[in-house]
């Protein structure tokens, strides 16, 4: 389960923290960049800034507390600014899955790989063995970004995406007991 007392982790780029009410502005904004609509595949088809409340409040909270689910924002270290959002579910006793997006103004600074790094240290000291990753065949960006966050490549196949869609993906995993 996930230790949500680990919370914030910090590098000199970005704070990962929990989902506030005043990041859903850019939240919203952000999850409706066409890339991040074609390879999130976010669970719902459309967020506004109240629809991200509304989530934060039934899913985001609920889960963190719980211990099953991290929906996480990936903030500018110095401002503190959403710069986009990073998730963990299908937590299980010794695993979890990560998956990520960044707001289009936030991209090419290396926040993702940051990110994943701090979403490694969170789930390590939340007890956790391996974090997977999947992506789309065609998102290149997220498979160089996982790959320079250490994670290895396995195979492809069909499986569904959160949004529910039927697409093919490629797995990768991180092993946490290897990182210090």
């Amino acid at each position: 389960m996930l230790d949500q007392t680990r919370l914030p982790v910090e590098d000199e780029r970005v704070r990962l923290r929990p989902l506030r009410d005043a990041d859903a502005a850019a939240y919203a904004t952000g999850s409706a960049d066409a890339d991040v609509r074609r390879y999130a595949h976010l669970p719902e088809p459309e967020y506004t800034p109240e629809s991200v409340r509304r989530m934060i409040e039934r899913d985001a909270g609920p889960g963190l507390a719980r211990g099953d689910l991290a929906v996480l924002a990936i903030a500018e270290a110095e401002s503190d600014a959403f710069a986009g959002s990073l998730v963990l579910f299908d937590v299980a006793a010794d695993r979890a899955e990560v998956g990520f997006w960044l707001h289009p103004e936030a991209r090419g600074r290396g926040y993702a790989v940051s990110a994943l790094a701090l979403a490694a240290e969170f789930a390590r000291a939340s007890g956790l063995a391996t974090l997977a990753a999947r992506t789309v065949l065609g998102n290149v960006g997220s498979q160089r970004v996982l790959s320079a966050a250490g994670f290895e490549q396995g195979g492809s196949e069909p499986g569904v995406a959160p949004s529910g869609e039927r697409v093919e993906l490629m797995h990768y995993s991180l092993q946490l007991h290897d990182r210090a």
